[in-house]
């Protein structure tokens, strides 16, 4: 699949051994075709064991990523992802950076 972005490798890579990141990944629209330029980007994380991130982290993460990929993110813990949409999610999900 192509994506409608540009994704800087090497920015990643160093945003998510920053932040003790296992794996980073997109869902969402920017994945399908109705993602346009307003659109925001989804991300999902999953953390190394024994990572303590808290909610201000995980803004500041939010803020970095969207400065990395020059729009707004929406970042969703892993471990955070509601029953009822995890398996969709995790269907589509296409992995960025996975330590």
């Amino acid at each position: 699949m192509r994506l409608k972005i540009v994704i800087p490798e090497d920015e990643i890579a160093a945003f998510s051994r920053r932040y003790r990141v296992r794996r980073l990944s997109l869902f969402g629209s920017v994945l399908r075709e109705d993602f346009h330029p307003q659109s925001d980007i989804d991300v999902l994380v999953e953390f190394e064991p024994g990572a303590q991130v808290g909610f201000l982290t995980l803004s500041r993460m939010a803020r970095e990523l969207s400065v990395i990929l020059g729009c707004p993110v929406d970042l969703v813990p892993r471990s955070g992802l509601k029953p009822v949409i995890r398996n969709a999610i995790l269907r589509e999900e296409q992995v960025i950076y996975a330590a």
